[in-house]
């Protein structure tokens, strides 16, 4: 089998993977004004990096919400698009040898899709991701710089801008201890130091997220979650998630090439179509 290259479209940035003999080539992403200049910049970029010709191609796989502006073969080769849930249910069960499970795809936006052996379903969604914590960081640290937010979110401790059970509370609660948070940057006020409100800021988002994905388990047994997506290259995810296992008793799970994870599914959705006939 040639390489098959699988390509997630954003609206301004693209993420794109080969593979060949079931090894990801060196995932690479391009940011651009538009999602069509991102995309031919991305491949471009991908194939003079790693060496590869055109005739080494076999098929290109395409995903995201910016793919629906390239509507021919990108330069003559076989292109087809993908559905971008199948994509995430896909690329985040690689490499990780778990039948049940929830994706918890984090973009601008976050999508929740369920899988349970071979069968892939998309179970909904909430409006709080990358796009949020880029907003949050524009309102209130006048950066959208969400690297500068992280770096300034080290520094500081969520824990004084976020109200906590223990700040209401002399004892735990059943099922909340004293660490828990009773209200994200319930503590936060006018003259909270800049790093506090960046740490407050990616915990209020990535904590949120979390506990949204745990409620769309509530009527499973589902307890392993597979996160991707861009946010999980925050240095503070880790740490925010493991505190959300021991407070759920579920497992948070970030695979390899996590941020690339979408562009992988659309790549092997080819494949194992291939694999099956």
């Amino acid at each position: 089998m040639g390489m098959v290259i699988g390509i997630d479209v954003g609206g301004s940035t693209t993420k794109i993977v080969g593979i060949r003999n079931n090894q990801i080539i060196k995932p690479m992403f391009i940011t651009a004004a538009d999602p069509v200049t991102s995309l031919f910049g991305a491949f471009g970029k991908y194939l003079h990096d790693n060496e590869i010709q055109l005739e080494d191609i076999e098929q290109v796989m395409m995903t995201g919400v910016g793919s629906a502006f390239v509507t021919t073969p990108i330069y003559g080769l076989p292109t087809q698009m993908v559905d971008e849930f199948t994509a995430d249910g896909l690329g985040a069960r690689h490499g990780i040898d778990i039948d049940r499970l929830i994706v918890v795809s984090m973009g601008t936006g976050t999508t929740f899709v369920k899988i349970e052996h071979e069968d892939i379903k998309h179970i909904g969604g909430m409006g709080i991701g990358g796009g949020t914590l880029q907003g949050l960081s524009n309102l209130l640290l006048k950066t959208h710089d969400i690297s500068q937010v992280a770096e300034l979110g080290l520094q500081g401790d969520h824990t004084k801008v976020d109200l906590l059970i223990g700040d209401v509370c002399k004892a735990d609660l059943p099922g909340l201890p004293l660490y828990a948070t009773a209200s994200l940057l319930g503590k936060a006020h006018s003259d909270s130091a800049q790093k506090d409100i960046a740490a407050g800021i990616i915990v209020t988002v990535l904590q949120t997220i979390g506990s949204g994905a745990v409620l769309c388990a509530l009527n499973s047994d589902i307890k392993d979650f597979v996160l991707i997506g861009n946010l999980t290259r925050m240095p503070q995810c880790r740490e925010v998630f493991d505190e959300l296992e021991g407070l759920y008793g579920v497992r948070f799970h970030i695979p390899p090439y996590a941020e690339y994870s979408t562009a992988i599914g659309a790549a092997l959705t080819y494949i194992n179509n291939k694999d099956k006939k």
